[in-house]
């Protein structure tokens, strides 16, 4: 699969994964997030860049759901609940919020 973006073709997987993670920016996770009819909020981003951080910093390992309420509620300083995120990112906000990010596909089961 392939995404076509600003004149260039940037290759997929078949779930839609970056193949290079260096194809991604945040002009590119605007586009793919505007596919699944998703507009990046502040919110957004501040997933996409905690999932982005806790990737490359924790040895290209992606963290639960559990571990990313406790961090938004952190960053948020208000009460984040699972519904909050899946708000966010409907199909699944590791895993969605995850191929937005730019980062490989979790072979994590299940969100807890």
């Amino acid at each position: 699969m392939a995404i076509e973006f600003q004149g260039k073709t940037v290759e997929t997987t078949a779930s839609g994964y970056l193949v290079d993670r260096e194809d991604w920016s945040r002009e590119l996770a605007q586009h793919m997030a505007a596919q699944d009819q998703i507009e990046l909020t502040d919110r957004h981003w501040d997933l996409i860049d905690y999932l982005r951080e806790e990737f490359f910093e924790n040895n290209e390992s992606t963290p639960n759901t559990r571990t990313i309420i406790k961090a938004m509620s952190e960053r948020w300083g208000d009460r984040v609940d699972q519904k909050t995120l899946y708000d966010l990112f409907p199909l699944d906000p590791s895993k969605q919020g995850g191929r937005i990010a730019g980062l490989p596909e979790s072979r994590r089961k299940g969100g807890y």
